[in-house]
C-alpha cells in the first residue's frame, strides 16, 4: 500500500517528533486547535438513535440477530416500534462516525463532521448537537427524512441496531467540501470513516474521492470496520481498501474473523501486512496493537482492560475510535493511543447511550488526556 507522506505510521511519526523536536509537534496541534484549524475530517451517517431496553426473547420474536446492525425499511421500523408500544424510548443524536467526531471535539481535537441529514425535526436536533460540541459542521440537507436507528439493548449490554439510513444514503461526491478536506488532511491530517459508509453507490463514490484527495495531500486514512454484518456484505471491498488505501484500521475479533478467517494475534498480524497500524479490540480484555517496524518485522503490544460493569455497549467502538484518534492528533505513540481509546470505551459502556454530554466529555478530557480545557 501507499504510506502516508512524512510519517508511515503512528510510531515512526512519534519517533521522528521525539528525536527532532517533540515539543514542537505537541505545540502544533494545540496551536492548530487554538486557531480553529482542523486535524480530523470525518464522514459518517448522522442518525437519530431510538433506544429501548429489550430481552433476548424480544429479539427472537422479532427475528433479529443479536449484536449486529440490520438495514431495514421504515415499515420494518414501524413493526419494531409497535412491538415496544408500551415502552418509552430514549432519543439520542447518533450514528457511528458522528458519535466519534463529537467526542473528539469534546476532547479538544479539531475536526469536521460531514454527512447528510433531512430537512426535518431530527435534522434540526442534529444541528443543535453539532453547535453544542463546537465541531466544524459540513452536514448538508436533503429533501427527505433524517436517518434513524432503533437500538435494542439487552441486559448484558449488547446492542442490536435496526437502521433506516434516510438521507444518509444519498450522500455523494457533490456533498464533499473538497477545499476544506484538502486543508484538513494536508501534511498528515486524518480522514476517518467507517464500514457503515459502504451501503450505497453514492456513499462509496464519496469515500473513494475523499481517500484520493487525502493521498494527494499527504494525509492519513483511518478506517473502522464497524460491524460484522458490514464485513460479511463487503468483505472483498474492505480487503481492497485495506490493501490499497488504509493506514490505520480498527476492528473487533468477530469482524476480523469474518474478514480473514483468523483470530487473535494471527488476525492482527495479517492485517498489519496490509496497513501501518492495527487496533484489534478484545472487549473486557482490552486490545492488541500490531504493526511492522522499520525492518519489516511484526510487532505486537497488548493494552489491558479494566473490569467495569457494562450497562450499554452501543458506543464502545465509537468511543474507542475517538480516543485513538485523539492520541493520533497529538502525535502520541500507538500504545498511548490504545490506552486512551480503551479508557474512553470503558467509560461509555457504564452509561446508557452512545455519546457523552458536553460537560462529561470535557471533564474526561482532563482525566484521560491530562489536559485542561482551552
Amino acid at each position: 500500500m501507499t504510506g502516508c507522506a512524512g510519517c508511515q505510521s503512528c510510531e515512526r511519526y512519534d519517533q521522528k517528533a521525539v528525536s527532532l523536536n517533540g515539543e514542537a509537534v505537541f505545540f502544533w496541534f494545540r496551536f492548530a486547535y487554538t486557531l480553529g484549524m482542523v486535524s480530523v475530517f470525518g464522514i459518517g451517517n448522522p442518525l437519530i438513535d431510538v433506544v429501548f431496553h429489550a430481552s433476548d426473547e424480544d429479539l427472537v420474536v422479532l427475528g433479529l440477530d443479536k449484536g449486529i446492525m440490520h438495514l431495514v425499511s421504515q415499515d420494518r421500523q414501524q413493526e419494531i416500534l409497535q412491538h415496544f408500544s408500551g415502552k418509552e424510548p430514549q432519543y439520542h443524536p447518533g450514528g457511528s462516525g458522528p458519535n466519534t467526531l463529537l467526542a473528539l471535539a469534546g476532547l479538544g481535537t479539531p475536526g469536521v463532521i460531514c454527512g447528510k441529514i433531512g430537512n426535518d425535526g431530527f435534522g434540526l436536533t442534529y444541528d443543535r448537537q453539532v453547535r453544542d460540541y463546537g465541531i466544524t459542521s459540513r452536514l448538508v440537507r436533503g429533501e427527505g427524512a433524517t436517518g434513524s436507528s432503533i437500538i435494542l439493548v439487552t441486559d448484558d449490554g449488547e446492542r442490536t441496531m435496526n437502521t433506516h439510513l434516510g438521507m444518509c444514503q444519498e450522500f455523494g461526491t457533490a456533498d464533499l467540501d473538497e477545499p476544506l478536506l484538502r486543508e484538513t488532511v494536508r501534511g498528515g491530517g486524518i480522514l476517518y470513516f467507517t464500514g457503515y459508509m459502504w451501503d450505497t453507490e453514492t456513499q462509496k463514490a464519496a469515500i473513494r474521492r475523499a481517500m484520493a484527495v487525502t493521498r494527494e495531500e499527504g494525509g492519513r486514512i483511518v478506517f473502522d470496520l464497524a460491524d460484522p454484518f458490514a464485513v460479511e456484505r463487503y468483505r472483498s471491498d474492505f480487503l481492497e481498501l485495506l490493501g490499497d488505501w488504509v493506514d490505520v484500521v480498527f476492528a473487533n475479533g468477530r469482524e476480523a474473523a469474518i474478514l480473514l478467517d483468523l483470530e487473535g494475534d494471527a488476525a492482527a498480524g495479517a492485517l498489519a501486512e496490509m496497513v501501518d497500524t492495527v487496533a484489534l479490540k478484545a472487549g473486557k480484555d482490552g486490545s492488541v496493537l500490531a504493526w511492522k517496524d522499520g525492518d519489516g518485522a511484526l510487532q505486537f503490544t497488548r493494552v489491558g482492560g479494566n473490569l467495569v460493569v457494562p450497562r450499554d455497549t452501543t458506543g464502545a467502538g465509537d468511543m474507542y475510535a475517538a480516543g485513538f484518534l485523539a492520541g493520533m492528533a497529538r502525535g502520541f505513540h500507538r500504545q498511548r493511543c490504545g490506552e486512551i481509546a480503551g479508557l474512553l470505551a470503558e467509560e461509555i459502556i457504564q452509561r446508557t447511550g452512545a455519546q457523552f454530554d458536553v460537560a462529561t466529555i470535557t471533564s474526561l478530557r482532563n482525566g484521560i488526556l491530562g489536559e485542561g480545557t482551552v
